[in-house]
């Protein structure tokens, strides 16, 4: 499904200097892979997942999705396949507090180019809240729900376009281990039972063992053992704050 090949990115800064981020990184990923992506904060992961998920296309290399090449896309094809085709999820949410649970599912709605019903976007997004264990509070704005609840939202809106798949960042960074875990649980069955494709950056131990993969970014490269056999715990074990030089190109969720 996603083919990386030599892939470099570099950032520059505001003396004229040049931060090389990632190095060469050549990298398959199947269709309905559970992958982890862990590594140290500013070592590249999510800069990886902002070039896959055609958020970033500053980039050297080639990155195929499907067979199609994302520097080969038009405008209104990269758009396309960001709203279409992948789903994002991150760790703060990003939910307008203004809006209820259910206009906040319903958003990628206002950007279908096919202009559909009001009321069918209005029952897709009920199905998902009710998907997600949360039909209860689609009337409630997110500033009255816990951090687990929130979340769910979020991927309850991530879902709305059917993605074939999910690009997440920290998704329970903010959350406590109760919560965490049932977040974890939903993203399992969206995977087992769904076939999405999950990629997911994380410093969460479960998460990294969770995965059917899980890869190791290390100085902008890739190390990756099968069956989840890198651990998460081998990292600094915190969110990465805002460290890695491609998260607040990851965070940039309001898309064309």
């Amino acid at each position: 499904m996603i083919r990386v090949r030599g892939l470099h990115k570099s950032y520059r800064s505001g003396d004229g200097s040049s931060q090389r981020v990632l190095r060469g990184v050549d990298l398959d990923i199947a269709r309905g892979e559970f992958l982890s992506v862990v590594g140290r904060s500013g070592s590249g992961k999510t800069t990886l997942l902002n070039i896959i998920g055609g958020l970033d296309s500053d980039y050297e290399g080639a990155v195929e999705v499907e067979g199609k090449r994302l520097h080969e896309m038009t405008d209104l094809e990269a758009s396309a396949y960001r709203n279409n085709h992948v789903g994002f999820v991150f760790q703060s949410f990003h939910l307008f507090d203004y809006m209820s649970c259910l206009e906040n599912v319903m958003l990628p709605s206002l950007f279908d180019r096919k202009g559909g019903a009001a009321a069918d976007a209005r029952a897709r997004a009920l199905d998902l809240l009710d998907q997600v264990g949360i039909a209860e509070k689609a009337s409630q704005p997110p500033m009255n729900l816990s951090g687990g609840q929130k979340q769910r939202v979020a991927i309850a809106r991530a879902l709305f376009n059917r993605p074939s798949m999910m690009i997440c960042d920290e998704p329970t960074g903010n959350l406590d281990r109760r919560s965490g875990d049932a977040i974890l649980e939903l993203f399992r069955a969206l995977n087992q039972e769904d076939r999405i494709t999950l990629l997911i950056v994380t410093h969460d131990p479960l998460i990294a063992d969770a995965a059917t993969r899980c890869v190791r970014i290390e100085d902008g490269q890739v190390r990756e053992d099968s069956g989840a056999s890198v651990r998460a715990s081998d990292e600094d074990g915190g969110a990465d704050g805002g460290v890695d030089a491609g998260e607040g190109a990851f965070e940039a969720e309001e898309r064309a």
